[in-house]
């Protein structure tokens, strides 16, 4: 699946959010990976993390409880979205997704409560997220947080290293508030990390004596993680001290780039749909670039830019876009077709408009493609066509002779009010 431009993330890190706001871009489609998943990938590339393991059963749990041999335990329920620590679980309205014990007893009644059930967050919606796995894994002290993270950016050309001597929940805050104590590092993609790169970062994050030695070299394993698998962020908040003198990676985000799928399969095999919405998960099937929005103009365009700018043109003109749709390169009749089925889903959608300029695209192929779609699904909300480029001559006749309710559009403006109007 190719990579295309998100309009938001529930699950954007701070990393992202700071150089894309300085870069002005926007998110690109990513897969996501739960907690336990970039922590085992961590723990691979030899980065300190916490003992910890993973069951999907309260017998599971207890097993777990049992091995670690641990002072102190952390029960976390694996969902994406943040706020787990003081989320509502609904069915039975136990409080919190993550829970601190020493007890390994309570870990399993920990355990009983959250599996099966949906956790409802701050980033959920109001029925919650359904928890299929826990995470059990030793619980630290931290003496001090840190954030660092790693992550390819644009205006670079490359990866850049940000840290921050001020890591933890209010990491966000301290961009706003405090933007000297953000440190912003490039590397060179040739000559990859250099030793005096990281123990550069490390003293400004305040790591002194030993402790400055392990966090470089910790650095510089999650770099080599970060090429390994291909990511486009690793994230780490916070980056740890404890009283006993270690440097851990406590909590991670890990991002990949839908490009790295050809070679990363075992990664993205481990992808959890369970918080996507379906239409996305079957627009995925179908090799098309969706994502729903809260508005009521479908859009149907091809490539990423193009969408983002007819979704733009829409607010504009005082319309709301209901989705992105991205077609891409290689599209045929049966992807048009596709394409209309998942966005009249949507009972929300008041008109539809197609924006395509075709340059690999035949602007015939998406006509046929647009005529069957709307014989076969029995259309009847508005649509508006604007076609550009290879065979447009064609494909505007065959709109015409479909004997179709289609409305033409000169140009994008064109198209944009024209669809905005028969939306009201």
């Amino acid at each position: 699946m190719a990579a295309f431009c998100r309009v938001c993330s529930s699950f954007g890190s701070f990393a992202r959010k700071l150089l894309d706001k300085q870069n002005n871009v926007c998110h690109i489609r990513q897969l996501h990976l739960q907690e336990y998943q970039s922590k085992g990938l961590m723990q691979r590339h030899s980065v300190a993390v916490q003992q910890f393991d993973v069951t999907d059963s309260v017998q599971g749990a207890e097993e777990i409880a049992h091995k670690l041999k641990v002072k102190e335990y952390v029960v976390k329920a694996q969902i994406l979205a943040g706020g787990r620590g003081k989320g509502t679980f609904i069915q039975n309205n136990f409080k919190g997704g993550v829970h601190l014990t020493k007890d390994p007893k309570v870990v399993k009644n920990l355990v009983k409560n959250m599996l099966g059930n949906n956790l409802v967050t701050k980033q959920t919606t109001q029925d919650g997220v359904p928890v299929k796995k826990v995470m059990i894994a030793e619980a630290l002290d931290i003496e001090r947080e840190t954030y660092f993270a790693i992550l390819m950016d644009r205006q670079h050309n490359g990866p850049v290293m940000v840290g921050s001597p001020r890591g933890g929940v209010n990491i966000e805050e301290v961009a706003e508030t405090d933007p000297a104590a953000i440190f912003t590092v490039p590397i060179d993609i040739m000559d990859g990390i250099q030793e005096n790169q990281v123990l550069t970062m490390a003293d400004n994050l305040g790591f002194t004596g030993a402790k400055k030695q392990q966090a470089a070299d910790q650095m510089t394993r999650l770099y080599n993680l970060f090429l390994d698998v291909d990511a486009t962020q690793v994230e780490i908040n916070p980056l740890g001290e404890t009283p006993d003198g270690k440097v851990v990676c406590f909590d991670a985000k890990i991002e990949f780039d839908d490009n790295a799928h050809f070679r990363q399969k075992d990664i993205f095999s481990m992808e959890d749909w369970t918080e996507s919405d379906p239409r996305e998960i079957e627009a995925a099937q179908f090799n098309l670039n969706y994502i729903a929005m809260e508005g009521n103009i479908a859009c149907l365009v091809n490539g990423a830019g193009l969408a983002m700018a007819t979704m733009d043109i829409i607010k504009l003109h005082g319309g709301n876009p209901a989705n992105f749709l991205d077609l891409g390169g290689g599209v045929k009749e049966e992807d048009v077709y596709n394409a209309f089925r998942l966005m009249t889903h949507d009972k929300h959608i008041k008109a539809i408009l197609v924006n395509i300029f075709g340059g690999i695209v035949n602007c015939a192929t998406i006509a046929k493609g647009i005529t069957n779609a709307c014989k076969s699904i029995h259309l009847e909300l508005p649509l508006v066509v604007r076609l550009e480029g290879t065979n447009v001559d064609e494909a505007k006749t065959i709109l015409k002779e479909s004997g179709l309710a289609i409305t033409s559009a000169s140009d994008l403006d064109d198209a944009a009010r024209k669809a905005v109007t028969s939306a009201v």
